[in-house]
């Protein structure tokens, strides 16, 4: 065999050299991603099929069936969407997982937990896709197997490695704020039941006079948050590998259903445009002081699935599936999870995942998809495939047509975030100053447990982060891995006396 030739400029898989890796392709800096970013795609695709079969990240999940009632009559001035008519129930069912740990890890490790949550609709299926934090490490889905990559196993060594983790981070610092969710005391839940959800990407909702609003979900515990500490949940691990899905699954069974309140933020579309902060950043939150939350409803979890594979294992969402009265926002993520997720799913369980029964719609539906691997049903019969046709096949509805979203003239380039949006130590410096001593001590102990094990060149750039959403921050954490902060941060007029 010919011996490969390596390039120190990074290249695409063909060979064509990358000029800018950081940023994906935007219609303005703050504008939705264009289809041409023939690296983005590649990235994706590529990193959604370097597992088989289980998931790349959520492998480990847990799953349950329930009903969201809508409780606010007003939410008509906001969307069309009869999901959220009050009075409402809607069947749903709900994944929690972990991300980074494969489908045998404990439940309780340290680890952001995924809350896909499908609502069986009148109107078809909505795919709400989230976490159990409000933000997330990156704000560009360009850095996204880059980072799943350092949570992963190291190449060499085939181990968890906290260098990898805290080089990317500190090369990074928009991942600041999940950092400080990651290593306070929410990085460990207990159980799924005590936590609660957040839709996180910034979504839209359209009322019947075409007006737009952007709008968070909120899903708020009534089990009250319980967290483990960092001890706590390492003797989990001895204890009950699978202790998420033991409880969930019993509370379950023995009718003490779990429920949330239901909440989200709304904010008219013009004032996105001038708003302090970038709206679609996945890395910030909307202050409540500026955005409140609005109570709509409650969720409850009633049934479990009586097959874990087929209905839990076997679960897609998508976040492009969304109903009559909702759309998207110009969030680089949520636009790169719109192709990615699909993608993935047509890959890991084939390209008909969507009539697979956990899957389909409740609501009658019709498509001319035809074929494909592992196709269960009639497959259309003798019905025409294609569209028009002349034989009565299902047509299309003007109605229905998507909102016309008008940007401002802008030119498509890979925008650097860093240059347009520096601004990574207030929100994480604010959630620092609201956690009390013990918190904060906690905090700093997790966060020393791995930096403490990498070069003291990431400790120095890391802590100087820290460093910069609270002095107090910076000192716990260079005090929890025995270093003197005067050695850390140079510039004399940042460190305190």
């Amino acid at each position: 065999m010919a011996e490969e030739i390596k390039s120190k400029v990074m290249t695409s898989d063909a060979g064509r050299p990358i000029g800018d890796n950081q940023n994906s392709l935007t219609l303005g800096d703050r504008g939705p991603i264009v289809f041409e970013d023939f690296l983005l795609f590649e990235k994706m695709a590529h990193f959604n099929r370097e597992r088989v079969p289980e998931r790349v990240v959520h492998a480990k999940g847990s799953a349950a069936y329930g009903t969201f009632t809508c409780t606010n009559p007003d939410l008509a001035k906001y969307t069309t969407a009869k999901v959220f008519e009050n009075g409402k129930k809607t069947p749903t069912f709900l994944r929690f997982s972990t991300v980074g740990g494969e489908k045998g890890s404990a439940d309780s490790e340290r680890d952001p937990r995924g809350w896909a949550l499908k609502f069986y609709t009148e109107e078809g299926n909505w795919d709400l896709v989230g976490n159990n934090t409000p933000v997330f490490f990156i704000r560009d889905p360009l850095k996204f197997s880059d980072f799943i990559h350092t949570q992963k196993r190291d190449p060499e060594t085939n181990l968890k490695s906290p260098r990898m983790m805290w080089d990317f981070w500190s090369l990074s610092p928009e991942s600041l704020h999940q950092v400080t969710i990651l290593f306070s005391d929410r990085g460990t839940p207990d159980g799924y039941r005590h936590m609660n959800g957040y839709g996180s990407h910034t979504f839209s909702l359209i009322n019947a006079n075409n007006e737009l609003f952007y709008v968070k979900y909120h899903f708020k515990t009534k089990q009250k948050i319980k967290n483990f500490t960092r001890q706590e949940a390492d003797h989990m691990k001895s204890v009950d590998m699978d202790h998420s899905q033991s409880d969930l699954f019993s509370a379950i069974e023995k009718g003490d259903f779990p429920k949330w309140t239901v909440q989200i933020q709304i904010m008219p579309e013009a004032e996105a445009a001038t708003y302090h902060i970038n709206p679609f950043d996945l890395t910030k939150v909307w202050p409540h002081s500026d955005y409140p939350v609005i109570e709509i409803g409650e969720l409850e979890l009633n049934r479990n699935p009586k097959n874990y594979f087929a209905e839990v294992e076997q679960a897609a969402f998508d976040p492009k599936n969304i109903v009559p009265g909702m759309g998207f926002s110009p969030d680089k993520m949520l636009q790169g999870r719109l192709i990615s997720y699909p993608d993935a799913h047509r890959y890991r369980i084939g390209v008909n995942y969507n009539i697979l029964p956990v899957n389909a719609p409740k609501c009658p539906y019709a498509s001319y998809n035809r074929d494909g691997s592992m196709r269960f049903d009639d497959n259309g019969g003798a019905s025409p495939n294609y569209e028009p046709n002349s034989f009565g096949g299902p047509t299309q509805d003007p109605k229905y047509t998507e909102r016309p979203t008008t940007y401002a003239t802008a030119t498509v380039g890979r925008f650097d975030h860093r240059e347009h949006d520096g601004d990574y130590y207030t929100q994480p410096g604010n959630l620092f100053r609201l956690m009390d001593a013990g918190a904060q001590q906690r905090l700093c102990e997790n966060i020393a447990g791995g930096l403490g094990q990498v070069e003291k060149r990431i400790q120095d750039l890391q802590i100087n982060h820290f460093y910069k959403c609270d002095p107090k921050y910076g000192e716990g954490v260079a005090k929890a891995i025995g270093r003197d902060i005067k050695e850390i941060v140079k510039d004399e007029a940042l460190v305190s006396a």
